[in-house]
Order: C-alpha cells, then sequence, then structure tokens
C-alpha cells in the first residue's frame, strides 16, 4: 500500500501526540474499529468557545496515525462549531488523499474529534449543532 509524502510525514512525525495533565477541564472522545483494530482518542482544551489545543493517542496503522495528527491541527483556533463541521472527507484532503482501503481511518478521526467535542458539550451544558452521542461500537455495521 503506497501513501503519499503528507500522509508518511504525518505517520513519522505525529503532530499533538499525548494527553492533558489530570484533572484539567476537557473534552476527551475514543472511538475503535473492531475489525481494523484501531482505536483513537482526542483530547480537547477549550477556552471560551475555541479550541486552544488538542492532542490524540492512537493505536492503529500508519493512515491512523496520520489522520489522528491532521485532524488535531485541523482544530486548533477553531470554535467548536466550526470543528464540528470538519468531515472525514476534510480530514482526507488535507492529507491529500488516502488509498481506498485506509478511507476508514479518516472516519474515525472524525468521529473521535466529535466524541471530544460532544464529551465537551455535555460536561458544559452546550449543544452544538451537528454533533451526536458517540457511536456505541456494538452498534457499529459489520
Amino acid at each position: 500500500m503506497e501513501y503519499n509524502d503528507k500522509v508518511m510525514d504525518h505517520f513519522m512525525n505525529p503532530r499533538n501526540v499525548g494527553d492533558f495533565p489530570e484533572g484539567e477541564d476537557i473534552g476527551t472522545g475514543t472511538v475503535g474499529n473492531e475489525r481494523c483494530g484501531d482505536i483513537m482518542r482526542v483530547f480537547l482544551r477549550v477556552e471560551g468557545d475555541v479550541i486552544v489545543d488538542a492532542k490524540f493517542k492512537t493505536f492503529g496503522c500508519g493512515a491512523a496515525v496520520a489522520t489522528s495528527s491532521i485532524a488535531t491541527e485541523m482544530v486548533i483556533g477553531k470554535t467548536l462549531q466550526e470543528a464540528a463541521q470538519i468531515t472525514n472527507k476534510a480530514v482526507t484532503e488535507a492529507l491529500e488523499g488516502l488509498p481506498a482501503a485506509k478511507a476508514h481511518c479518516s472516519v474515525l478521526a472524525e468521529e473521535a474529534l466529535h466524541a471530544a467535542l460532544w464529551n465537551y458539550a455535555q460536561k458544559h451544558g452546550l449543544v452544538i449543532d451537528g454533533v451526536k452521542p458517540p457511536i456505541d461500537e456494538s452498534e457499529r455495521a459489520h
């Protein structure tokens, strides 16, 4: 499977890896795909309604790491509502493409981001248009 230079750069030099110190007021979202084994966790630090920092931890293939990395870059500086508009297609475009067999990684990145937004919104009694509760893995189509 061949990855383009941008995907390889985000895989080999991922941005924003890690999490935030225990006790910080953050949004956290975790998603996974049983079939491929990828697990993504996204953490968002928000001030006002702007995402000021984002981190991730991902267990998975190179595409999973790359999509997590670029997704965190994409949300920093955006409002919660702007971040909610980020789609798997936008993630794939930001990476200048993914092999078709790895398209599910961009879907997981979108879902992890939205799960973190949902978590933050629930903690603060907010409604973010377009953000729904995370998909329960047991409900995912196999």
